[in-house]
């Protein structure tokens, strides 16, 4: 899912990077002619140390999207733009809102189903779901659109998921994309509340993509929305940027490929599941279910399940997890399924199970694990332990900088790029948390860059960036 912070801030130096892809070292890249989503599953350590019990070990699941054919043959899409006219959307922000939403309806199809929904005291209906064959009448009444009245978001996106509902259809990418530049304060405003809901509209087939304009709006509330809508969730601050993010989220929405997915980890008897880390999941004894609402185009998607592994003799083998995949190719207009399965050995040499670690795996671990601390320092200075904060982002860089040295050479190198990413943003981050008039903008990018770190909304296998990563200010010193 492709996303880019945007702001006028030095935050904006490490903006260019997310354009870098990312790749599994020794998996093939999609063919041209390639019509099924790759399934590759690892573990982080595949040698366990032998006699030793109860053990933590990670395992991966990673999928990855074929290319659209060359013919301009995509799905068709039923989305819903939502857009806050509330009082505070006054001047240029509605002007860029409207000039936004009406670029988007120009990209669409025909076939294509839109809807454009109001909200401000409560959420009005003002293009209903139709196809956008008619676009001048489309745009006619985008231009229409004023700023007034308070921000009732929850309603907004109700309304909003009831428009694509009523030409939902599995042959179709259905998605609310909401714009807001404030804190949601008629109806439901707490952060869990609209979380709720974007899980609701998840099991529906509906996702939902946020976009906080400014630095009014309320982080926390849009950030969580996109995480459990399975949508993007991006960073606005100046309004002459919306036209442009507009265009990269309507990028994703024309490229899904892939749809309705079933994913499904039956771990061996003996491993215990801990948890998926940063991603939601159902977890029952053995059996770990992950949803997951689409796949873009050459986009890769992975996840981590931590788990806890008995015992083994050295020189046993065991089974650890067999994975079974079920999505709807909304290209070859299929039900396709995917299996795969893994196990691990135990040795009693410790260099041994050094030696055999799955970097790749690892890696990518490590980004998650950074990724986990970097929300418990946003936690940490919201509680004014700006000093606690400041510590967990300095390791983050240390041990990020420092497995990317290790493994320079040995992973791919657009994944040895994103651990580099990764360790100076979180350097960055740590010069900024005392700077008060710096944390309102601060807090905002951590949460993009935590949201986009937990969904990998812009992890693709293209070819690699030959932008160089940049440099930040000084360089946090080792933990």
């Amino acid at each position: 899912m492709l996303a880019f912070s945007w702001n006028r801030s030095r935050w904006l130096m490490l903006a260019v990077l997310p354009f870098l892809t990312f790749c599994e070292l020794g998996a093939s890249t999609p063919s041209e002619t390639s019509s099924q989503i790759q399934l590759d599953v690892g573990v982080s350590n595949p040698t366990m140390l032998a006699g030793k019990k109860n053990q933590i070990n990670h395992l991966r699941i990673s999928l990855t999207g074929f290319d659209l054919p060359k013919s301009d043959r995509r799905p068709p899409v039923n989305t819903a733009i939502v857009i806050d006219q509330s009082g505070s959307m006054g001047g240029e922000k509605i002007a860029q809102a409207r000039n936004a939403a009406i670029a988007a309806v120009e990209r669409l199809r025909d076939d294509d189903i839109v809807s454009i929904v109001l909200y401000s005291d409560s959420a009005t209906v003002l293009v209903p779901a139709t196809k956008a064959s008619d676009r001048e009448s489309i745009i006619r009444k985008i231009q229409t659109i004023q700023a007034q009245g308070s921000t009732a978001l929850f309603a907004g996106v109700s309304k909003g998921a009831a428009e694509v509902r009523k030409f939902i259809d599995g042959d179709y990418v259905n998605r609310v994309i909401l714009l807001s530049d404030g804190k949601a304060n008629v109806g439901p405003k707490s952060p869990r509340e609209l979380e709720r809901l974007g899980a609701s509209l998840v099991k529906e087939g509906i996702s939902v993509s946020t976009l906080g304009l400014g630095l009014g709006y309320n982080e926390d509330l849009m950030g969580r929305l996109a995480s459990a809508g399975s949508g993007n969730h991006m960073f606005v601050e100046a309004a002459d940027d919306l036209v442009a993010v507009f265009q990269k989220e309507f990028n994703d929405l024309l490229s899904v490929v892939a749809s309705e997915f079933e994913i499904h980890a039956k771990l061996a008897e003996g491993i215990r599941a801990v948890r998926v880390l940063n991603s939601e999941a159902d977890i029952s004894g053995q059996d770990i279910y992950v949803p997951l609402t689409q796949l873009y185009a050459r986009q890769q998607r992975y996840f981590i399940v931590e788990v806890e592994v008995p015992g083994g003799e050295n020189g046993a083998e065991m089974p650890m997890a067999e994975v079974s995949i079920k999505y709807k190719n909304l290209i070859s207009d299929t039900t396709d399924k995917l299996t795969s399965s893994i196990g691990i050995r135990f040795s009693d040499d410790a260099k041994v199970v050094e030696e055999n670690r799955d970097l790749e795996t690892y890696a990518q671990c490590a980004i998650q694990f950074a990724n986990d601390a970097n929300i418990r320092a946003t936690l940490l200075r919201d509680q004014g332990k700006i000093e606690e904060a400041k510590q967990l982002l300095i390791t983050n860089c240390y041990q990020l900088n420092k497995l990317s040295a290790e493994s320079r050479g040995c992973i791919a190198e657009p994944l040895a790029l994103e651990l580099e990413r990764n360790a100076k943003l979180n350097g960055m981050q740590s010069e900024l948390l005392d700077l008060p008039m710096e944390w309102t903008r601060s807090r905002k990018q951590m949460i993009f860059e935590q949201n986009r770190n937990a969904s990998q909304q812009d992890y693709r296998v293209d070819s690699p960036s030959q932008v160089s990563p940049p440099a930040v200010q000084s360089s946090p010193k080792s933990p």
